[in-house]
C-alpha cells in the first residue's frame, strides 16, 4: 500500500476516455490512495462511450490543499474542463504548490489552458502537439514524461508506464526507478 495517506483528484467532464478515467482511478486505489472523482458538480458524467463515472464532489467543493496529486484523463473531457476557469485554477495551484500534475493524451489541453507548461518537457496524443508546443513545452514523443512535478503521457497504451510514474512520484521514488 505504497500510496497509503496520499489523496489523489481524478477529474471528470463528458466525452472522457474510459480506460484513461477508471485505470488510473483502480490501480491509485489499489495502491492504497483516497480517491475522489472531481467534476464540475457533483453528478453523473459520461464517456466518449456513454460509460457514466459519478464525481463525489464539485469543483467548487474542493481545493488544492486537499490533495496530493490530480489525474486529469483524455478523451474530449479535457477540452470540456478547460472551459470551466475554477477546474483551470485548480490545476495550476495544484501546479504552483508542487504537487503530481498528470496528464494523458487529450488532456495537456488542461495544463497548457493553466499556463503550467512554458520550459516544461512533455508528451501528449500527437494530435495536440501543436497546442503543447505553443504553450511553451518541449514536446518529446515517449509513453511516459517526468518533468518535475508534471507527468504527461500520450495514449491507453501507455497506461501503465503513466501510473507507475505517478505512484513512484507520490511515494518519492525517482523517476524512472
Amino acid at each position: 500500500m505504497e500510496l497509503e495517506g496520499k489523496r489523489i483528484a481524478v477529474l471528470a467532464e463528458d466525452d472522457y476516455q474510459e480506460l484513461e478515467l477508471w485505470y488510473p482511478v483502480l490501480r491509485m486505489r489499489e495502491a492504497g490512495a483516497q480517491v475522489s472523482i472531481v467534476g464540475p458538480k457533483a453528478g453523473t458524467y459520461k464517456s466518449k462511450m456513454g460509460y457514466p463515472v459519478t464525481a463525489d464532489t464539485g469543483i467548487d467543493q474542493v481545493s488544492a490543499g486537499d490533495f496530493d496529486a490530480v489525474i486529469i484523463p483524455g478523451g474530449y473531457a479535457p477540452d470540456r474542463m478547460r472551459r470551466h476557469p475554477k477546474m483551470v485554477d485548480f490545476v495550476r495551484e495544484m501546479h504552483r504548490q508542487g504537487k503530481v500534475v498528470a496528464a494523458i493524451c487529450h488532456a495537456g489541453w488542461v495544463p497548457a489552458s493553466a499556463g503550467i507548461l512554458r520550459g516544461k518537457t512533455a508528451t501528449s496524443f500527437f494530435s495536440i502537439k501543436d497546442d503543447m508546443v505553443n504553450a511553451g513545452a518541449n514536446w518529446v514523443d515517449r509513453e511516459v514524461v517526468v518533468d518535475g512535478n508534471l507527468i504527461t503521457s500520450r495514449k491507453p497504451d501507455d497506461l501503465p508506464a503513466f501510473c507507475r510514474e505517478i505512484i513512484n512520484a507520490l511515494a518519492g521514488v525517482r523517476a524512472g526507478a
